[in-house]
């Protein structure tokens, strides 16, 4: 159901369970976090997520769910949000691709990468009005922040989806485009972060979650990138880009 391959660098996650839209049950969460942390162990510089069949993520598999003795502190708070965790801090570039249903658990695997491109006509919204649930995984905090709380509300009451092309206008994700040109972008992209300055992106990264979950002011932040270059000028990859400047040729970085 989770599927792992590494490619030049590139570590490669599939959800691959498209019967069901790629829902998620608490073993397949398990083996999310597996893949992300041998992803991890083997150094990789960059990682795209994906999903199999018509939907990235359809959220959690609900279909043998009998809510009367349902642990939903264990599923949310026990396995999802761990490995959201995980997730947010994979010391590389994190790239998603994200069609038809995006929701729920789905969702929050998208709060949890760094870049997301999503295909114009996506799904993404909050649907659990019907349900008599309601939104998680983050998607309160990711809403509320880039749409205001009149168009979260909005959303949350009428269980309306926004479409890709939405999301992307709304400034929720990266970029938007037609669904036959995801995979190759998001492909394309991920090859090109692998071949770049990982430990500069791992520097911005770090500050971005800094700055998300800090609230760091301007001069606070201004503090933290001086400091983060001058770690940077101990990187092999730092002399490089500086030596390839002044060669006038391309660099070529080892992530080093």
């Amino acid at each position: 159901m989770i599927d792992l391959r590494i490619d030049d660098a590139v570590a490669h996650i599939t959800l691959d369970n498209p019967g069901k839209l790629n829902a998620l049950d608490e073993q397949a969460v398990r083996d999310l976090g597996d893949a992300y942390a041998e992803a991890e162990g083997a150094g990789v510089r960059a990682l795209v997520l994906r999903g199999n069949g018509r939907a990235f993520c359809a959220g959690r598999d609900i279909s043998g769910v009998d809510p009367a003795d349902d642990d939903v502190m264990g599923y949310l708070d026990g396995l999802v949000t761990p490995v959201l965790r995980r997730m947010s801090a994979f010391p590389a570039p994190t790239f998603a691709a994200a069609h038809g249903a995006c929701l729920g658990v789905g969702l929050g695997l998208l709060i949890a990468t760094d870049v997301v491109y999503v295909a114009d006509d996506a799904k993404i919204g909050s649907p659990f009005a019907a349900l008599g649930a309601t939104l998680d995984s983050g998607g309160h905090a990711l809403f509320y922040e880039r749409l205001g709380a009149h168009k979260t509300l909005d959303l949350i009451y009428t269980g309306r989806l926004m479409t890709g092309a939405e999301a992307v206008a709304s400034g929720l994700f990266s970029q938007a485009m037609p669904a036959a040109e995801l995979q190759n972008a998001v492909t394309d992209a991920a090859t090109r972060a692998a071949t770049g300055a990982t430990a500069a992106f791992r520097a911005s990264k770090a500050l971005i979650a800094r700055l998300r979950d800090e609230r760091l002011g301007l001069w606070a932040s201004v503090s933290e990138e001086n400091a983060a270059q001058a770690a940077l000028c101990d990187t092999e990859d730092y002399r490089e880009g500086f030596a390839a400047f002044q060669e006038k040729r391309r660099p070529s970085f080892t992530g080093a």
